[in-house]
């Protein structure tokens, strides 16, 4: 037996990845072969330093019954042994490369196991230890033998250890230190979080055994071929049964295939057999080229449409079941979602399984990020440090070798936000001579160097305009590459909002081949008081607060808003028209739409009240067919109509059921009246109860406020300008406007109201305030003018800036509240929130809710709810009518309790529900790291006027 000392821990700061482990080869869900799963109840003893144990515990025979047990898969910080920690960019220890803080947690794991009965005898074969990811670095020893440790915490390690395995009573300590010289290039923004948080198995390796195999099978879009050749350490056989393929290893074979696309991703049952192994195959052919200037998959160029993919659950952190990761992938493929970017490290091997089997485009990306070293202009970067380049190398090639016979997989990518350096050239060149089949990927190479795409974060739409055109300037390498968005609208809290005029973008211009959203989750820590804790509730040093909620889905995996509107953005159907007729589009890239079925609904007043399929051509990806709609048996003169067409699955697929609507589209046939209010009924001044009566409402007589309504009590409605703000408010990215900064500069968040006059005339009502802020020149005149016909109620309000203006409005509108209120219905947008820039997936019907479902549960509490396009609402008792349409919210709580709010249990339900009628909305963006509103998506400080005609609902 061999044990380092207390003091030999050199290994932690050393820059290489590691000694002792075998080269990287292919990983396989599964063979013929025997394994061992070593998943499951280990002991865990937490240090708060490297050396402040020694190593013992590796010893046969050691006691550790006092130890805490923790489940591996797992982060110890999750399972009550530390905290973790969020930042963003910086390093939350001193930049000191390789040197990493005494102060360094680790963790002494250590498991007992014994062999299977059937376990085959040490001359029938070897044996291996895999570990599929442990943060940050780790030491392993079995049965007291120190069998190596290794760097590189999101890519697979495996050890020989048939010599020193016996029947029962196998020790395996595992020492994990939570840094090491491997943390300088693990920057990514997301949780620090050490552990064994992926799979450990142990792998019998028959005599004979499979080694290492590389599946090429190439497609032919002319010929309709797939040419299949395996290579193989071993030499074998490949059979495919269903192709009739039953070759040696090393010879390629041609025959008729269907290809493998992420729209149809056919995949081929094999089998790769040598002396002593069976490996299942499965084989997906598909041809992946730059041509043209474009990336091209078949022969044909693919259009993006994909979302950056943190591994999270929000009580288990990256160690993810493989039900959570089908589920991801299904909601993916319901949601319209084409592509997946692994940020920023190679996944869990079975979600590329299921990224084959499901269909999805993967840009896998490598393990790697310096950002941190950013701070301090890229001084000591590891990337170009010739150093490092030994550990680069080793994670560019764990990730190949690992994931190289997954069809699914487009781009290798070389990491994210580490500069630029020779290190990464040399990635790049190692990548490009090991497997030609793909394109290589990295964001930080404008120049293009080292990629075949030109890729970009957080370009504008201005930019991204100027790159589809071609005269973004750059390298002439550069202006002939394809250009893609790795990463665009910053998905964090209410938003992203402008992610349809990028869809534009993208499908105007050839070279613009889409991008992926800024992210999948949010990485909310489900916690008991808080709901979900993100940066700073576990006190750290250095932290990036909520920054690491920016997903499409909530912690819980509940979609989110943005998922809703990138759902519509990217349908791949565009269903348009107007009249009697739709115009069908089909926005596939390869497949026809026999797989769809098109179903309408003719619609009065948001009520279907006929619907039927429709006849629709199975277009070609391109094609366009206009289809002429049945013409309505309804007579509904006088009422607002229109069509809803929506593309449905005929058949039930891998991913959704029968009847899951795909696409969908709305078009107008006769527009609403809008509503009337004849001012026959005069206000009526009652001195003694202090009122003014006018139709069936009550005022107050000195104030000119309204006070009820028919019976319903109304508290404060008033002019309201604020909202409270979201992340993309708070946001300043790029040196780009602060909404929250500017808008609380000026005091919108404190406005006074000033009452200028009551005024009684023989028809109407009119009271005329001002509403300005503090210690500011500037303010809004606001003219409520109310008008009866003796059973309903109108209120007119006329609105003129005064001073200069030099900021836009949150919102714009008046704000009530209502002492009694819960079930909500209305004709409009709905059936979810919608604000200016995030509105296309708002579907205007008759929708039904109550307070509590309007609510949109952000992590961060922040402006949410909103319905748009409002005709009417009926809320508390009250009708509430449009003139325009309006903004509509409803919450318990009001605007500033929502502002001041941190974490979702902070908003405390209270005895009145607070409605917004809103004439206008500020658009969302995504400044909190993206663009802000385009321009015509702002609110301007500008004259108004809009009305409401309220009446007690039936």
């Amino acid at each position: 037996m061999s044990f380092r000392t207390t003091t030999d821990v050199d290994y932690v700061e050393d820059v290489s990845p590691g000694s002792g482990a075998l080269p990287p080869r292919a990983w396989c869900a599964s063979s013929d072969a025997k394994s061992l799963s070593l998943n499951g109840s280990w002991r865990l003893r937490v240090s708060p330093t490297i050396d402040a144990e020694d190593d013992s515990f590796a010893e046969e025979g050691y006691d550790a019954g006092d130890w805490a047990e923790v489940q591996v898969p797992g982060h110890w910080v999750l399972q009550g042994h530390g905290s973790p920690i969020y930042t963003n960019v910086v390093y939350p220890f001193p930049v000191d490369p390789p040197h990493v803080p005494t102060e360094n947690p680790t963790g002494d794991h250590l498991r007992v196991f014994d062999l299977p009965a059937d376990w085959p005898d040490r001359s029938e074969g070897e044996a291996v230890i895999r570990f599929d990811g442990v943060e940050s670095c780790a030491r392993v020893w079995l049965n007291g033998t120190d069998i190596g440790e290794f760097k590189g915490s999101r890519v697979p390690h495996e050890f020989a250890v048939g010599h020193l395995l016996k029947p029962a009573g196998n020790v395996l300590a595992v020492r994990v230190h939570q840094w090491s010289a491997g943390s300088y290039l693990e920057d990514q923004d997301q949780w620090w979080l050490p552990g064994i948080f992926r799979d450990v198995t142990l792998l019998h390796r028959p005599a004979g055994g499979v080694l290492d195999f590389f599946v090429h099978a190439d497609y032919d879009h002319v010929t309709g071929e797939g040419t299949l050749r395996v290579d193989s350490d071993v030499d074998g056989r490949v059979r495919v049964p269903a192709l009739d393929i039953d070759v040696t290893t090393g010879e390629p074979v041609t025959v008729a295939v269907e290809p493998w696309t992420a729209e149809s991703p056919q995949l081929y049952d094999g089998e790769l057999v040598t002396e002593g192994e069976r490996v299942p195959l499965r084989i997906g052919f598909r041809t992946i080229a730059l041509e043209d200037g474009l990336i091209k998959v078949n022969g044909r160029a693919i259009l993006l449409k994909g979302v950056n993919r943190h591994e999270w659950h929000p009580e288990r952190g990256r160690a993810l079941d493989l039900a959570t990761m089908r589920e991801d992938v299904l909601l993916m493929k319901r949601h319209n979602i084409n592509a997946v970017r692994t940020s920023h490290y190679p996944p869990h091997p079975a979600f590329l399984d299921l990224c084959d089997e499901y269909g999805l485009w993967v840009v896998d990306e490598c393990d790697l990020e310096t950002h941190g070293f950013g701070e301090q202009d890229w001084r000591d970067n590891p990337v170009d440090d010739d150093r490092w380049t030994p550990a680069l190398l080793d994670r560019a090639s764990r990730m190949v070798e690992r994931d190289k016979n997954h069809p699914s997989i487009v781009f290798w990518s070389l990491g994210n936000e580490a500069g630029t350096g020779r290190g990464l050239t040399a990635m790049s060149e190692w990548i490009h001579g090991r497997d030609s089949s793909r394109l290589v990927h990295y964001e930080g190479d404008w120049n293009c160097r080292d990629t075949d795409v030109y890729s970009r974060m957080y370009a504008d739409h201005a930019e991204v305009e100027k790159i589809g055109e071609r005269l973004d300037g750059g390298t002439l390498k550069r202006r002939q590459l394809p250009f893609i968005q790795c990463e665009y609208g910053h998905a964090m809290g209410n938003g992203p909002g402008g992610i349809a005029d990028y869809q534009e973008l993208f499908e105007k211009y050839d070279r613009n081949q889409g991008g992926f959203i800024w992210e999948w989750i949010d990485h909310g820590i489900e916690h008991p008081e808080l709901g979900y804790a993100y940066g700073g509730d576990f006190g750290e040093e250095l932290h990036d607060g909520n920054f690491v909620c920016d997903g499409l889905i909530f912690p819980d995996r509940t979609p989110s808003p943005g998922l809703i509107e990138f759902k519509k953005v990217i349908e791949p159907v565009r269903i348009e028209g107007d009249g009697g007729a739709v115009r069908v589009t089909n926005k596939y890239d390869f497949a026809d739409l026999s797989a769809l079925a098109f179903a309408w609904s003719y619609e009065v007043e948001g009520e279907a009240v006929e619907s039927g399929s429709l006849s629709v051509p199975a277009l070609r990806p391109g094609e366009t067919a206009e289809v002429k709609l049945p013409e309505p048996a309804a007579d509904a003169r006088g009422a607002e109509t229109r069509w809803t067409v929506r593309a449905v699955l005929a058949d039930e697929t891998a991913w959704g059921p029968k009847g899951h609507v795909v696409a969908w589209g709305q078009v107008p046939v006769t527009a609403r009246a809008l509503p009337t209010v004849a001012p026959t009924d005069g206000p009526a001044l009652d001195a003694g109860e202090r009122r003014i009566t006018l139709g069936p409402a009550a005022f107050d007589a000195r104030t000119g406020a309204l006070k009820s309504i028919g019976g319903v009590a109304v508290e404060s409605p008033r002019l309201d300008v604020w909202r409270a703000t979201t992340d993309n408010d708070e946001g300043e990215w790029n040196g780009g406007i602060c909404y929250s900064k500017l808008w609380r500069a000026v005091g919108l968040h404190r406005m006074r109201h000033r009452l200028d006059a009551v005024e009684l005339s023989d028809d109407a009502l009119t009271v005329r305030t001002r509403v300005a802020p503090a210690a500011r020149e500037v303010g809004l005149a606001a003219v409520y003018r109310w008008t009866s016909d003796g059973n309903k109620l109108k209120l007119t309000v006329s609105v003129a800036p005064e001073g200069e203006w030099q900021v836009p409005l949150p919102r714009l509108g008046i704000r009530l509240g209502l002492a009694e209120a819960d079930a909500v219905e209305w004709f409009g947008g709905g059936p979810g929130e919608a604000y200016p820039d995030s509105r296309l997936a708002s579907t205007v019907g008759r929708w039904r809710s109550t307070v509590d479902s309007l609510q949109t549960p952000y992590v961060r509490p922040q402006e949410n709810g909103a319905r748009a396009d409002v005709r009417w609402a009926e809320i508390g008792g009250l009708r509430i009518e449009g003139d325009p349409e309006f903004w509509f919210t409803a919450r318990r709580w009001t605007t500033e309790q929502l502002d001041a709010a941190t974490h979702r249990p902070d908003l405390v339900p209270g005895e009145t529900v607070w409605v917004n009628l809103d004439h206008g909305h500020h658009g969302v963006g995504s400044q909190s790291c993206g663009p802000g509103p385009l321009p015509q998506y702002h609110l301007g400080a500008e004259p108004a006027e809009f009305s409401f005609v309220f009446s007690t609902a039936e």
